[in-house]
């Protein structure tokens, strides 16, 4: 198939940018979004052009580094899937396709469509982690846990810090990834001495990397990648709430 792509194009983090037109020619139907920004980087060199700058690592689907914005969705048209789990046989012969890096305050472009995504990292650094001594490892049925209590705890911990979710609230956003990772550690007898503590340190540092607040848009669930729900920022609230409570601790 023959595409037409409009790429995001920027030299650094203080230069401005643009969408640029290129040729995608007899790209495979079944490539990869990535492996088809390959053939077209590969056909870029040869002609002396720079090639265009793209994040990716496992290209598995599991450590959400591939982020664009695909048409105006974060990671593309289809649900639950990332860039490099996109295949070209979602689109059609003479599309035309625009590419774009995430659009958040927080995450300052590097260049072209790789943008500084460490604000998650500054969110994982105030809070996102078990600090006290859990001892050895226990016998399984030590610690009892409840399948709806470890059920939520995993599915919070799919979570795999790619930023759709910032990418596509309108406000920038980044309540849904720290209400999954507040949510793993909550559920969980290791994470409970610390809930408090971990709740507020987090969602000061929210405020302090310039996310914007959320109202309830839900674009960050359709967007996620692996389809982290809502539910959670609830979870989050009546955490912080906890946190504030009739001792005013």
């Amino acid at each position: 198939m023959d595409l037409t792509l409009y790429v995001w194009r920027q030299k650094g983090p203080e230069q401005p940018g643009r969408l640029e037109q290129y040729r995608a020619g007899n790209i495979s139907a079944e490539m990869s979004f990535l492996e088809m920004l390959d053939v077209v980087n590969d056909d870029l060199i040869r002609k002396g052009v720079e090639p265009i700058a793209f994040d990716h690592d496992c290209r598995e689907g599991i450590c959400g580094t591939c982020s664009q914005v695909i048409n105006g969705v974060p990671h593309g048209p289809e649900e639950r899937t990332t860039v490099c789990q996109l295949h070209m046989r979602h689109f059609r012969d003479g599309d035309s396709i625009y590419i774009e890096p995430w659009r958040a305050r927080a995450f300052p472009i590097i260049k072209d469509l790789i943008v500084d995504r460490s604000a998650l990292d500054h969110l994982i650094q105030a809070g996102g982690y078990v600090s006290v001594h859990t001892g050895g490892v226990p016998d399984a049925n030590a610690i009892l846990i409840s399948k709806p209590d470890a059920d939520m705890s995993m599915d919070a911990a799919e979570c795999i810090g790619c930023g759709a979710c910032v990418a596509a609230c309108p406000n920038g956003s980044a309540m849904l990834f720290t209400a999954a990772k507040v949510t793993q550690l909550a559920m969980l007898p290791q994470g409970r001495p610390e809930a408090k503590k971990r709740v507020c340190m987090m969602t000061e540092e929210m405020m302090k990397e310039g996310f914007g607040n959320c109202s309830n848009h839900y674009e960050c669930q359709a967007a996620c990648p692996k389809g982290i729900k809502v539910s959670f920022i609830a979870k989050l609230n009546r955490e912080f709430i906890k946190a504030f409570d009739s001792h005013g601790e």
